[in-house]
């Protein structure tokens, strides 16, 4: 008889996942992950929509900064407003 090798522990611990409640908990595990995934491969692609001369021009502030900062530069109270109402305000000016 030897000892317990690798490949048996981790036979075991398994075994000991699934009958403690891991076999609930696999499917909202993967589900998590999945929606991980999703929102990572958004994020990049989001990324690779916006150019780096967009964002220097706006001296890396968001589109939402910047425009807050026009707005106030013009007059126009931001509080309270979407950017879409301010956005709205600034080309009436």
């Amino acid at each position: 008889m030897g000892m317990i090798g690798p490949q048996e522990i981790l036979i075991l611990v398994i075994a000991a996942f699934l009958l403690y409640g891991g076999g609930k908990k696999i499917p909202e595990l993967a589900r998590s992950f999945g929606r991980a995934k999703g929102e990572f491969h958004q994020g990049l692609a989001d990324s690779r929509e916006m150019s780096p001369e967009d964002d220097l021009e706006r001296g890396g502030r968001t589109e939402e900064a910047a425009l807050a900062e026009n707005a106030s530069a013009a007059g126009i109270d931001v509080e309270g407003k979407s950017p879409d109402d301010v956005a709205k305000e600034l080309e009436d000016e």
